[in-house]
């Protein structure tokens, strides 16, 4: 029987590089309905905001019985690893699929029939991982499933009428952000790694309520010292951008992240609805975003200080618009710090590791489709006029309730 792999040419020939063949494509999979989510979420949503326990539970055993299934697969494949494991979550209808993906490699002479290791990393990464030292185990994630909750959306609705910072709202995305990250940290040591590399953070909607996912690999690297085996480092670099600084003598220490919440208030709202109408800078906005950023980057720096850290690379930031003229902003980066014995196998990557593939399949229709459903111009006008006139309607309506009742 031929090999059926998702593996592409680029990412044959680096593994080859490290003793690997490729297998074939693995798949495990577990459907849930998803009523019990919402039957769970809409019972457990009190007046406190913050994780609901036990929705995140049910999702953790759906993604674990698929990663189980796809795991079981490519053992009876014969494979020695998998390699670009992804752990999904798809709506059909009214269930949900947890559905977990990934390609089994192989190495002649291997000595066992067992899976030795498991990655998220694909074969490129997985080049960079190991060339970097790296000695991956087990694909790990960490998630938190998590709602806003009756008293934050009362108490945030009203201190939404005041410019600045919403501390229930930062306090409640602070907290769900970092439960993640140290589930994926809990599960790495179960593993015994000392380290969780190449992590990816999503945050996707649920039922009502939001889910944010870590996934990463846990490896382990010689040059670490024990401690780290209690408390592993994380990294949501890239392998490759590892490697770079692995190669000058830098190694990830932890991935930072801050969150803050502000809204514009009823005031600002008012004037730059307003304001939208002429041509120009909308102070308000801009200094309320700036805000947000200085506070996002503060949190960072804080934890990057508790971790003695050098520096902290690769910040990536994210603003999202969560209604009634209040913005989340999301900062994501990694601290790192220059360590002795630290160094990479190779002097320089070999082009295969760093070229991306280009996709060969373009559906000429979808794209049509996505181009007229996001024109970001039109977009963002409608959405400044929609919220401006809600704040406007709520001025006014404030304004003549005052007046009948004097």
């Amino acid at each position: 029987m031929p090999i059926i792999t998702g593996l592409s040419g680029n990412e044959i020939y680096c593994l080859g590089k490290q003793g690997f063949t490729p297998g074939d494509l693995v798949i495990g999979n577990s459907v849930i309905a998803l009523g019990l989510l919402g039957s769970i979420g809409s019972g457990l949503k009190t007046l406190f905001g913050g994780e609901v326990s036990q929705v995140t539970r049910v999702i953790l055993e759906g993604r674990q019985r698929a990663y189980a299934r796809m795991q079981e697969e490519a053992k009876r494949h014969g494979g020695i690893g998998i390699t670009g494991v992804s752990n999904e979550l798809i709506v059909h209808g009214t269930n949900i699929e947890f559905l977990a993906i990934g390609s089994c490699i192989h190495q002649a002479n291997a000595k066992t029939e067992q899976i030795e290791f498991s990655s998220s990393a694909d074969g490129q990464a997985l080049y960079c991982q190991i060339d970097a030292g790296f000695v991956p185990k087990h694909f790990v994630f960490g998630n938190v499933a998590y709602s806003i909750g009756l008293g934050g959306g009362i108490v945030g609705s009203l201190k939404s009428l005041a410019r600045g910072e919403i501390k229930e709202f930062s306090q409640i995305f602070n907290e769900t952000r970092h439960l993640a990250l140290k589930r994926i940290k809990s599960e790495a040591r179960a593993f015994g790694a000392n380290a969780v590399v190449g992590i990816k953070t999503s945050i996707l909607p649920l039922a009502g309520m939001q889910e944010m996912l870590m996934i990463g690999t846990a490896s382990d690297h010689p040059a670490l010292p024990k401690g780290y085996y209690d408390s592993p480092i994380t990294s949501d670099l890239t392998n490759e951008e590892m490697w770079c600084l692995i190669n000058q003598g830098y190694m990830p220490v932890q991935l930072v992240l801050g969150v803050s919440v502000y809204s514009l208030g009823l005031v600002g709202g008012i004037t730059s609805f307003f304001k939208s109408f002429v041509r120009g800078e909308i102070n308000e906005l801009t200094s309320l975003i700036y805000e947000a950023r200085e506070q996002a980057l503060a949190h960072i720096a804080e934890d990057a200080r508790r971790c003695n850290a050098d520096e902290v690379v690769g910040i990536k930031t994210y603003v999202y618009n969560l209604g009634c003229g209040i913005i989340e902003f999301l900062a994501i980066g990694t601290a790192v710090r220059k360590m002795p014995n630290v160094g990479t196998q190779s002097d320089t990557l070999i082009p295969q590791a760093i070229i991306r593939d280009q996709d060969t399949f373009i559906n000429t229709a979808e794209t049509t489709a996505a181009s007229s459903l996001n024109q970001p111009a039109n977009n963002t006008n409608f959405v400044s006029i929609f919220v401006g006139f809600g704040v406007f309607s709520l001025w006014l309506t404030f304004m003549v309730l005052r007046m009948f009742l004097r």
